[in-house]
């Protein structure tokens, strides 16, 4: 068939996909990993309404696990590309 076999992906882009129910705990993980202020945090945030948000791109795999698991613990789904 010619397909390569898959290689295990070691950088990733991290995309908001919903923010949950504790918006304001998604808001200060977007402010503390982006250095956004409170506003662009929140706009950002708001965002994901109309669909996913870039959080972070090239991000090594242990980094985008880890911010995954913030995101989570705020409540939030966050896409590992």
């Amino acid at each position: 068939d010619g397909a390569a076999p898959a290689e295990e992906k070691s950088v990733f882009t991290i995309e908001l996909k919903d923010s949950g129910e504790k918006k304001i705990e998604v808001i200060k993980v977007v402010r503390d990993l982006m250095g956004k202020g409170l506003k662009e945090a929140k706009d950002l945030v708001d965002a994901v309404a109309s669909g996913p948000q870039l959080i972070k791109e090239n991000v090594k795999k242990e980094e985008a696990e880890d911010i995954k698991k913030k995101f989570e613990a705020a409540g939030a789904k966050v896409e590992l590309k």
